[in-house]
């Protein structure tokens, strides 16, 4: 009887011991999820307020401005744009197909 009941007594403190590590492990993995939870949900916040604004900065009214302003870009107007036509080709046969000055410049540039 002596043996039967220190046999018990042992397997009662393995599985005490068991349950003690398995609770902590628990706990730990519970904490674990929870800050992995609020990462998220403030990674959440932060896409929100930047996808806003990234809307807020990219308004045409803006986007024009920054240009005029910084880039000292400016409207095409028909007295600043010139009309070419590709040497030994037809004639563009309307002014959708003609380039603008500008980009005309700009591919020159670019050979």
């Amino acid at each position: 009887m002596t043996r039967l009941n220190l046999l018990l007594l042992v397997a009662l403190m393995l599985s005490s011991m068991y349950l003690v590590r398995v609770s902590h492990e628990s706990r730990r993995l519970f904490a674990a999820l929870d800050t992995a939870q609020n990462e998220a949900h403030a990674l959440d916040n932060e896409y929100a307020r930047l996808k806003s604004d990234k809307q807020t900065q990219a308004t045409p009214l803006r986007v024009e401005k920054t240009a005029r302003d910084k880039l000292a870009m400016r409207t095409a107007t028909p007295a600043v744009t010139r009309y070419l036509s590709v040497a030994g080709a037809a004639a563009p046969a309307d002014e959708a197909s003609a380039v603008t000055s500008a980009a005309a410049s700009a591919a020159g540039e670019a050979r």
